[in-house]
Parts: structure tokens; C-alpha cells; sequence
């Protein structure tokens, strides 16, 4: 016997959708902080980090390779803290604010991020994200199609160049962690703050490097 298309279709049982309040009860307890798993998290991550660090300051006099071999595990590590950094620019790694904030830049100087100048161009991004008006805090350059149609060649040549994944990969982030995060870029007429933020987080950095250095 053959079935039309129509009552396929409408023999398909479909999922009702859940109910918005239901699903914002259900939720309710992931969006609180949990200071204990927090801290723990914070351990786990920043202990084998500084283990790693000093192991590989340690087989660096016995060769290169061994050193160089650790130094992607160590990376990983410190992706880790700056993932939890970010936690604490959205104020969701302990309750208090204050705590999100110190926790935050303490771990700046390991990721090599000023936390507040961070903090303050990334909530703008999340804020504008989607306002072609007011692009440019804390993401990528994008054009729209009409805005690269508009675009000289040579312009045009730039842009794809600097969306290219090499540049956003590799050369991006070496300039902004070892380079731009060096000074409060695009907020250096926003008050002392953002300055203390960026050379503080220069001195912290360049405190700990000494030893290892020396």
C-alpha cells in the first residue's frame, strides 16, 4: 500500500518543546558557582602547569629536545588557566566578584593577559557582537560582502591575508599575547586602571621570568 508524502509527513511524531521555565529550573543548579569544584579545578591545572615550567627549565640544561618535547603539554596546561581566567572575567569561577577579579589577574601573568583590560574588551565584545557599528573590541575583523566589494585590490589581497589561518593561528596570537597585551591597546584613554593593569602584569611576568632566566 502506498503512503503519500503529506501523510508521512504528518505520521511523524514530533518532540513537544520543553517549557522554558521548566528548563530554566532544571539549569538552575549549573549556574551557580561551586567554590570547592572551582578551587580544585584551579589545582589540578596550575600545579602540573608549574611542575612542567620547572621541568623544563630543568632539562633545558640537559638538551633542548627534552625540553621542547614537554613544552606542548605545558601549553595545554595554560590554555586551561586562560580558560578559567575566563571564567572569572564572567564572574562565574567563585560568587564574589572581587575574588573572579584577583583570581583573574593573578592568572594574567601566567597566560600574559592584563586581566582588567581583558575583562572590560571582551564584556564589550559579548555586547556588541552582531552590531556592525561597533566592531572591533575583542574579535576578529570582519568584513561584510559589500565592504569587501568596496575594498581596492590591494585592500582586498590584506584582508585575506589576514584572515588567513596562519595569520590568525600562528603570527595573531604571538603579537597579541607577547605585543599588544604589553599596553592597554584601545584603552589607553579609559583611566589608570587599564595602564596599572597592563604594566603590572609586564612587572609580575617579567618578576618570574627573571629567576628561571638568572
Amino acid at each position: 500500500m502506498s503512503v503519500s508524502r503529506s501523510e508521512a509527513a504528518s505520521a511523524i511524531v514530533r518532540p513537544a518543546m520543553p517549557d522554558p521555565r521548566q528548563l530554566m529550573r532544571d539549569l538552575q543548579v549549573f549556574r551557580d558557582p561551586q567554590p570547592g569544584r572551582s578551587l580544585w579545578e584551579l589545582g589540578i591545572t596550575l600545579i602540573p602547569f608549574l611542575g612542567l615550567f620547572a621541568a623544563i627549565i630543568a632539562a633545558a640544561d640537559a638538551g633542548y629536545l627534552l625540553a621542547l618535547a614537554l613544552t606542548p603539554l605545558a601549553g595545554l596546561f595554560l590554555l586551561r588557566l586562560f580558560i578559567i581566567q575566563h571564567d572569572c572575567g564572567h564572574g562565574s569561577f567563585l560568587r564574589e566578584r572581587r575574588s573572579n577579579d584577583w583570581f583573574g589577574r593573578m592568572l594574567g601573568v601566567f597566560t600574559l593577559t592584563p586581566y582588567d583590560c581583558w575583562s572590560l574588551s571582551h564584556a564589550r565584545h559579548h555586547a556588541m557582537t552582531g552590531n556592525l557599528d561597533k566592531r572591533g573590541f575583542g574579535d576578529v575583523d570582519t568584513l561584510t560582502v559589500r565592504e569587501y566589494c568596496e575594498r581596492s585590490r590591494t585592500q582586498r589581497l590584506g584582508y585575506r591575508l589576514y584572515r588567513h589561518p596562519l595569520t590568525l593561528l600562528g603570527f595573531g596570537p604571538a603579537y597579541l599575547f607577547l605585543l599588544r597585551h604589553r599596553l592597554p591597546v584601545g584603552l589607553m584613554k579609559e583611566g589608570w586602571k587599564f595602564w596599572i593593569s597592563a604594566l603590572g602584569t609586564n612587572l609580575a611576568t617579567l618578576a618570574i621570568l627573571a629567576v628561571p632566566i638568572w
